[in-house]
């Protein structure tokens, strides 16, 4: 074997197994290119606050930014995923206008949405333990339960009680007004589902790990693969 050949087949080993990080956890280290991933998808939950909000009920406001944090956990897995958010959540309450509206501080996590941006964390974490679950590259369905279990369902666990609690309104009751907002989270869990799908077909590295096929019917022999 060549230098070159040497070379390259090492880079594509690191990658290999800097990708695997988050599905099989051999290390709990952070690389540079793990760190600006974080960095961008922090950035990206940011910009997705910026067309601002409006509020149902004049309570929680519904944003774009969960989408930010469904495609955070599908793209990262779920330790780096959950950690962009807590970088961006780190921000914001150092004073940052990060959340949409323009808002940032302490103050914001006294309020009745502290419940849901807390949530945000536990959800980027459980959307990437499901699409990272297997080896195998997750199909469009895998994608839409991931966003849908961790994207809307975990978020509503934690963000309900904790709104009730600040509103002392009862907790059926909230749970209740809080459905005006499944719509638009549905919405934005199939937009992570089409996003995503399109990355593994066209920028696969993007996810920095090694998807083995996706498992065909039986009989159906895979087709081999040229060595590179």
């Amino acid at each position: 074997m060549d230098q070159g050949t040497d070379r390259h087949g090492t880079l594509e080993e690191r990658e290999r197994i800097g990708g695997r990080g988050d599905a099989e956890g051999p290390s709990w280290s952070l690389g540079a290119q793990d760190v600006a991933r974080v960095a961008v998808f922090a950035a990206l939950v940011a910009v997705l606050g910026l067309p601002g909000s409006f509020s149902v009920l004049g309570a929680v406001p519904i944003t774009a930014q969960t989408f930010g944090v469904m495609l955070a956990g599908a793209v990262l897995g779920p330790r780096l995923g959950a950690l962009s958010i807590v970088v961006f959540l780190a921000l914001t309450a150092a004073g940052l206008p990060l959340l949409a509206g323009g808002r940032g501080g302490l103050g914001a996590f006294v309020g009745p949405s502290a419940g849901y941006m807390l949530g945000w964390i536990l959800g980027a974490f459980a959307v990437g333990l499901i699409v990272h679950a297997s080896p195998r590259k997750p199909s469009a369905l895998r994608v839409a339960l991931a966003s849908i279990l961790g994207g809307i369902l975990v978020i509503y666990a934690v963000g309900v009680p904790v709104q009730s609690l600040v509103t002392r309104l009862p907790l059926g009751q909230t749970a209740l007004a809080s459905l005006v907002f499944l719509p638009g989270d549905l919405l934005k869990a199939a937009l992570t589902t089409a996003v995503v799908s399109t990355l593994l077909r066209a920028y696969p590295r993007a996810f920095r790990r090694t998807w083995q096929p996706a498992r065909r019917p039986s009989g159906r022999p895979a087709a081999a693969h040229a060595p590179r």
